[in-house]
């Protein structure tokens, strides 16, 4: 069985070379062509000087030049650190500082650091039909990706990710949501988390299906695109879902070939059956995280609304993943009861590279404590409840307040912060900062807010704010959040008011 990402692509090439895989509005690439430009590619960063171990940050975007780069990377050996494109000049020095990459693969207009390489002088025309024999000497047990996730210390936690983890997934990902090669997957997703590249990329492989990649999610153009490039299948994270639900609504809506969605957690049963209804598709939901890509899914024909299912299993290999959940006291949880969700299999993450005790935490006994609260349901499915972490999660990204408080804390106006995570109204959490400024100063929130969003990437930047006298404290003087005043208050400034913010 083939478990690198070199070999799943040179296993379907072969099976099935003549046929489109990449789509995008630019152009096609075919499963061979892709082969020969990854191997041209491959061997341009050996002659850069990389090679197998190395660690190489790549501004990853959804668009296949940078696709491209990923699997010839992998192919030679090297390590991924994909990074948000959109991040500041300070994240990215920040992160540089903390991996010490042998270089950087970006674009021109990105600000720039370390030794950098362009993209677009690596990969001279991606739709160009090459013919350069691919080799790889990488196993499944080879480091393919450090995936970047908010720490909370404000160090970016970087997941170490093998070549089986990817592989797995996207052998098991149209297994999950019964794809064949009939099939053309379309994802806007960002290629800086795993959702893109394992399940989309690596699964639309695997099953030798096409793949469409949308450089952004556009909620106006989603379904044209859908209909232009005969997509019948799509991956959503966060609000997309919702923010799809609420465009204006069409006659044509459902006129589309899309035929299956995958997101999680689950929306309300009421609420997916409007939205199939209105789209003409089946929505299939699941669980998973960066540090393994075999979460829970619905199974075959069953609809359990609301649940994230059961434990992914392999299509070949059988059961291969275990899952239980522990009350506070390591308890095992039984049936209608409620405790943190913990994954065993051989997709869990080697842990966090460079901090042996968040790995120690995270990982004990070969099980992953996922951070995550789940209901125990009486058929084996699990009903996620919330996050046990602080981490907060807007727009389908994770983010770590304290690297929120720190940046908005370098004001000059700004004694303390804390920051918390509110209710929205796009089901995900808006952020929230309660500042306390310094004596005699009346702080100016649309200001402040131009401060941070100086040093933080969009997503990042609180949309409320709100002024308060101190900040809540427990005995051993650390600020105790769950005092904060909760939700919404007629004291907070909104962002969005101003034009300034987003909804």
């Amino acid at each position: 069985m083939t478990a690198t990402i070199p070999g799943l692509l040179l296993e379907t090439a072969a099976r099935r070379p003549e046929a489109t895989w990449i789509r995008t509005d630019d152009g096609t690439q075919t499963f061979a062509g892709t082969v020969g430009q990854v191997a041209r590619l491959a061997s341009r960063l050996r002659s850069e000087g990389i090679g197998k171990g190395d660690l190489v940050m790549v501004t990853a975007r959804t668009t296949p030049p940078y696709l491209l780069c990923w699997l010839a990377l992998a192919s030679i050996g090297a390590i991924t650190v994909p990074t948000d494109p959109s991040a500041t000049e300070q994240e990215r020095a920040g992160l540089i500082d903390q991996v010490q990459p042998k270089a950087l693969i970006s674009d021109s207009d990105v600000p720039l650091a370390a030794a950098y390489l362009d993209i677009a002088s690596l990969v001279d025309d991606w739709r160009e039909p090459l013919d350069d024999a691919l080799s790889s000497d990488v196993t499944e047990d080879d480091l393919a990706v450090f995936i970047p996730t908010s720490g909370t210390t404000g160090r970016s936690k970087l997941v170490m990710q093998t070549h089986r983890a990817y592989a797995w997934a996207g052998v098991g990902f149209p297994y999950w949501m019964e794809l064949t090669e009939q099939d053309r997957m379309m994802t806007s997703l960002p290629l800086f988390h795993i959702n893109a590249p394992a399940y989309s990329c690596l699964g639309s492989l695997a099953a030798g299906a096409g793949l469409v990649l949308l450089p952004r999610f556009s909620a106006s153009g989603f379904l044209d695109a859908a209909r232009r490039h005969g997509a019948t299948e799509f991956n959503a994270i966060g609000a997309m879902l919702e923010i799809l639900w609420r465009q204006p609504e069409r006659p044509d809506d459902a006129d589309n070939p899309l035929r299956l969605c995958y997101t999680g957690p689950s929306p309300a049963k009421e609420w997916q059956e409007a939205f199939e209804r209105r789209f003409g598709l089946r929505v299939v939901c699941g669980y998973a995280m960066s540090e393994s890509p075999y979460g829970l899914i619905w199974r075959h024909g069953t609809r359990p609304f609301g649940t994230l299912g059961w434990p992914r299993q392999h299509p070949t290999l059988g059961t291969v993943n275990e899952a239980r959940v522990i009350s506070e006291d390591g308890a095992e949880v039984e049936t209608d009861g409620t405790g943190e969700l913990l994954l065993r299999n051989p997709t869990v993450t080697r842990g966090y590279w460079g901090m042996p005790d968040e790995t120690a935490a995270a990982i004990v006994d070969g099980w992953l404590h996922t951070g995550d609260l789940v209901t125990v349901n009486d058929d084996g499915t699990y009903t996620f409840v919330a996050r046990k972490k602080e981490v907060l999660r807007r727009r389908g990204l994770n983010l770590s307040p304290a690297e929120v408080e720190e940046a908005i804390a370098a004001h000059p106006d700004v004694l303390e912060v804390a920051v918390v995570g509110v209710s929205s109204e796009l089901t995900e959490e808006e952020v929230k900062a309660f500042v306390v400024p310094r004596d005699n100063v009346d702080l100016d929130f649309a200001e402040l807010r131009e401060f941070a969003a100086e040093r933080l990437s969009a997503f990042k930047v609180p949309r409320f704010w709100e002024v308060i006298d101190a900040l809540p404290r427990t005995p051993t003087a650390r600020v105790a959040k769950h005092r904060l005043p909760a939700g919404h208050t007629g004291n907070e400034y909104d962002a969005s008011n101003d034009g300034k913010g987003e909804r």
